[in-house]
């Protein structure tokens, strides 16, 4: 009888701490629901807590916590970039529009029957302009979107650097010195040795020199470093600071840049990126730097 009574009092016993038990988790539970909900439907930082010292509870949570944070970031570059793609249409339908403005308005001049021949040809020489503006434009697009979808480039091979900067500067050689840019160059006697995509690395040199005859101030200095650092330097006193910082956003150009597509910077930095390399830009003093950064095998005397 003794016997009985005792197991009757343990097993009421536990079953109170059972109970006890299972109350805590209903509360961990419910704490868990609340905070997840108001997580999702609330911009806040705020993360999941539990007053439960259950050791499985607080792992739970911590494994909650940590997909908000990844479906935060998630949800942040998705509104980033969705911000991003209406300005840039906004961009591009401005870019578009303004010369097919023009276009319609020389057309309708030259529909007049009043018109002499000079002013007929005058037209049309503004039209052949603007639709050199438009194809430019578009040919832009189409390059930037074939590079933007591209896979990773494939054709990667011991390459020096100073021979494809030094075939890209004389590429551009004539288009400088139209502007009266006579270019400093400054390369390290021994070859810059790097694995890359030739093809890739001569489009980046290719579209920042394109800018700077595009910006400079009839200046520009060229620096390859032993390090594989490149710096492509000029005045450009129309920018500042907040404008150098995005150069490298999609359909992003400088006033005075009134026939680019602001492509040019954002296809270099994809593709630079591409490379495993890094490109930045810097603003001090009235002049802008470009500054590339890339992987480096080694040197050759």
């Amino acid at each position: 009888m003794i016997w009985l009574t005792v197991t009757v009092i343990v097993l009421t016993i536990i079953i109170f701490f059972l109970i006890i038990k299972i109350h805590f988790i209903h509360v961990a539970i419910d704490e868990i629901n609340y905070g997840f909900e108001d997580t999702l439907s609330c911009e806040t930082n705020t993360l999941i807590t539990v007053s439960s010292g259950d050791r499985r509870i607080r792992n739970l949570a911590t494994g909650i916590n940590k997909e908000l944070r990844a479906l935060r970031e998630i949800r942040q570059k998705y509104e980033s970039g969705d911000q991003e793609l209406r300005d840039a249409v906004t961009n591009m339908s401005h870019d578009l529009r303004t010369p097919l403005t023009a276009i319609c308005g020389y057309l309708d001049l030259l529909e007049q029957n009043d018109i002499s021949e000079e002013d007929a040809k005058r037209y049309i020489a503004v039209i052949r302009n603007r639709a050199d503006v438009l194809k430019r434009l578009t040919e832009e697009l189409f390059r930037y979107s074939i590079i933007a979808s591209a896979e990773e480039p494939e054709d990667f091979r011991l390459t020096s650097l100073n021979d494809v900067l030094e075939e890209s500067i004389a590429a551009y050689y004539a288009a400088l010195t139209a502007k009266n840019i006579v270019p400093d160059i400054i390369l390290p006697e021994m070859k810059v040795m790097s694995v890359t995509d030739r093809g890739s690395l001569t489009r980046i040199f290719g579209n920042i020199l394109s800018n700077v005859v595009k910006y400079s101030k009839g200046d520009l200095k060229v620096q390859l470093d032993s390090d594989g650092t490149i710096i492509f330097s000029n005045k450009a006193p129309e920018i500042d600071t907040v404008m150098a910082g995005r150069l490298f956003d999609r359909f992003f150009t400088v006033e005075t840049g009134r026939d680019a597509t602001g492509l040019g910077l954002s296809i270099a930095k994809i593709l630079v990126e591409r490379l495993g390399g890094k490109i930045y830009s810097k603003y001090e003093s009235g002049e802008l730097s470009i500054i590339l950064k890339l992987k480096v095998e080694y040197k050759t005397s």
